[in-house]
């Protein structure tokens, strides 16, 4: 299989970009199309056969802009000068290799895989923030509640994480499976969405259109989001899944998706970190707006709701890029085979920190 190495690179095209992430196209007809200084004809809205706006296809959000506007930097766009040193010193970092045998050479390698961002389609942009509202680019302040909330899920992390042999906190992280995260136990990943943001590897999505339905099939732990759009009723409160429970809807040639019920150890994006993972309550709404502006980008934006966690909603906007299919089949060992070898070789570690104990005493 290969990858499609389409990037806005031209001055044109990222000034075209940069148009379209100034304005929230929800709701917008054929005048949120893609224009540029260059005399491009405007998009004429494709459509499926049974006469709605066509997002089908392979896409990828694949990009090296922070979720959230990096500290120091108070622009809300870089010049296109920045952008390019920025890929290339992140390219760098991704090709960097470590030594073989050591600690640090046990991690994930996508680049030798041709997985790095810089090996395929990526969307730029000159926005310093994927975090368009509030103004300042950052998730919004937590409610007392919310930092209450927070400061005892972390809490319970830091116990199920502490060292193995203490006797302070004995049920360390390699104790059980349960007590390892989400997505190493391969059950969701926090990017899959909603908000679909974050993604550092396998960012292709796959979106597929049925009379009714709208499925967009995530790369990354293969999860696939069915979403309704024929207008049936949003389900109890009390019915909860992973992914929440989505209903879509279409505004002239934008497909709206409003998503609550949502778990509340669900994992979201934070600048890649998973400062605010596991934080939010069962108030929680997520909506998304997807407006096909040309025959190669889809205008993604969201917002996320939860008077219970944050101060005042927040709001990010990024294209999806077209890209080729199909999408990879994304094996996640640590929860189908590489969680029982942890978990053994825990105790193997157990056994030889007791016996040293043992002999030590004699």
């Amino acid at each position: 299989m290969t990858r499609r190495f389409l990037i806005y690179g031209v001055p044109g095209a990222l000034l075209a970009v940069l148009s379209l992430a100034t304005a929230h196209v929800a709701g917008q007809g054929p005048s949120a199309a893609k224009t540029s200084g260059t005399g491009a004809k405007a998009y004429t809205q494709a459509r499926t056969p049974d006469g709605q706006p066509d997002l089908t296809g392979f896409w990828t959000n694949s990009t090296y802009v922070a979720l959230e506007r990096p500290k120091g930097v108070t622009k809300e766009f870089y010049t296109p000068e920045e952008v390019a040193k920025m890929e290339r010193d992140a390219a760098a970092r991704e090709d960097e290799q470590t030594v073989p045998g050591t600690v640090a050479d046990v991690h994930y390698d996508g680049t030798q895989f041709g997985l790095g961002r810089s090996q395929g389609t990526f969307a730029r942009s000159l926005r310093t923030s994927l975090i368009v509202d509030p103004p300042d680019g950052r998730i919004p302040p937590l409610t007392d509640e919310g930092r209450k909330r927070l400061a005892e899920r972390n809490e319970a992390r830091k116990r199920r994480n502490i060292n193995l042999m203490s006797t302070e906190h004995p049920n360390g992280r390699y104790d059980s499976a349960e007590n390892n995260s989400l997505d190493d136990r391969c059950i969701v990943t926090g990017h899959a969405g909603p908000p679909m943001a974050g993604a550092g590897y396998n960012a292709t999505y796959q979106i597929v259109q049925s009379p009714g339905h709208v499925m967009i099939l995530v790369e990354n732990n293969h999860i696939a989001r069915i979403i309704p759009v024929d207008g049936r009723p949003a389900l109890p409160k009390n019915v909860r899944s992973w992914r929440g429970v989505s209903r879509g809807r279409w505004e002239g040639n934008t497909l709206v998706v409003e998503t609550a019920n949502l778990h509340t150890d669900l994992s979201i994006p934070s600048s890649g970190q998973p400062a605010f993972w596991g934080a939010i309550s069962e108030s929680m709404k997520v909506t998304e707006w997807f407006t096909r502006v040309d025959a190669d980008t889809i205008q993604y934006r969201f917002t996320v709701e939860d008077p219970a966690t944050w101060t005042r909603p927040w709001s990010a906007e990024f294209p999806f890029v077209a890209t080729n299919g199909p999408i990879f089949e994304h094996a996640c060992h640590e929860g189908n085979r590489d969680m029982a070898n942890i978990l053994n070789a825990a105790r193997v570690l157990e056994k030889k920190a007791a016996d040293a104990l043992k002999k030590g005493s004699n």
